[in-house]
């Protein structure tokens, strides 16, 4: 296996980016990023099989339109990893800023931690091939799931009291599937989401992901591969047909 390491410290993220792009063109199947300090659009439109370790905290947009590639954060990172990504995963050993997965439309996101407002923002689905997958370890805050189109939202709440705390979950949702670990309070729910029940179909298909996750993170998947659960899907396809006038 190729591998290529890069001294990230210092480096404006334009340079970095396209310091990446020359490792993957030249046939590198890992690339090691270090000292990263923030550096956007890391992996931005990369295709493949190449895995980017980054060392430190990873800027806005990681991922974004990217279709393929594994990138793995040891840190933090901020708002908008996986923004529009068709394929490929994202692993972050920390918590993440706000709209993760933003517009997510294949791939998969998985978050040790917490991430921050709006989460899976805009998510969709094209058939079963192209289903966004996001999953959160800790806490999600306000409107996570806001006009979300398809996919999946899984939020575990390891170590938590409440997963989610915040209102306006499910904001505008039109397709796909919210699922939090516990109870879900009827005054949390957005306009347009209602709660439907979690099931040994619906546990059927979270359990690939729990275990993923799991993987990843070096933790026990089976005290949570059980029935509580919630689940928060479309109360129609159209919630804010009311709120338009049509001449």
């Amino acid at each position: 296996m190729k591998k290529v390491e890069i001294d990230a410290k210092d480096i404006h993220y334009t340079p970095l980016n396209e310091m990446i792009r020359e490792a993957v063109k030249k046939g590198a199947e890992e690339i090691v990023l270090n000292n990263v300090i923030g550096q956007r659009f890391i992996a931005d439109g990369l295709k493949g099989d190449v895995r980017i370790t980054i060392n430190g905290v990873a800027g806005g947009d990681l991922g974004m339109f990217m279709n393929g590639p594994t990138c793995i954060v040891n840190g933090n990172c901020d708002h908008a990893p996986g923004n529009t990504m068709d394929s490929g995963t994202i692993i972050v050993h920390g918590s993440t800023g706000d709209a993760a997965a933003h517009s997510m439309r294949g791939g998969k996101l998985f978050v040790e931690k917490n991430i921050g407002y709006r989460g899976g923002i805009h998510m969709k689905q094209y058939e079963e091939e192209h289903r966004p997958v996001l999953v959160v370890g800790g806490t999600a805050h306000s409107f996570l799931g806001e006009y979300m189109a398809g996919g999946l939202i899984l939020v575990l709440g390891i170590g938590q009291d409440k997963p989610v705390v915040d209102r306006g979950i499910g904001s505008g949702i039109h397709g796909g599937m919210i699922v939090v670990r516990g109870e879900v309070k009827d005054e949390l729910l957005g306009i347009g989401a209602k709660k439907a029940r979690f099931g040994e179909k619906e546990l059927e298909m979270i359990t690939p992901y729990v275990e993923e996750f799991c993987e990843h993170f070096n933790m026990d998947p089976s005290g949570l591969l059980d029935m509580n659960y919630t689940c928060i899907v479309p109360a129609s396809i159209r919630p804010f047909a009311g709120k338009y006038t049509w001449e």
